[in-house]
């Protein structure tokens, strides 16, 4: 399994699931982030934390911890 906190700057994914529940889940997608959603890796901060992406035409910091509960191909 590859997780969005494994994906190198520069690289697109797509979305495969979301392995977190409740409320967490929620909020991931709340902010676009669904199964089958195209992700751009734009950025990481320099010490790794958080992640910039591009997402659905706009732009979204979001930490590491979040981001290893989204599966990605």
């Amino acid at each position: 399994m590859r997780t969005l906190k494994d994906v190198k700057s520069g690289d697109t994914v797509i979305v495969e699931k979301i392995s977190c529940a409740g409320s967490l889940k929620r909020r991931i997608m709340d902010m676009g982030i669904t199964k089958g959603t195209t992700i751009l890796v734009r950025k990481l901060a320099p010490l790794g934390d958080p992640i910039e992406l591009t997402v659905r035409g706009y732009e979204l910091s979001l930490r590491k911890s979040d981001a290893e509960n989204i599966i990605v191909k």
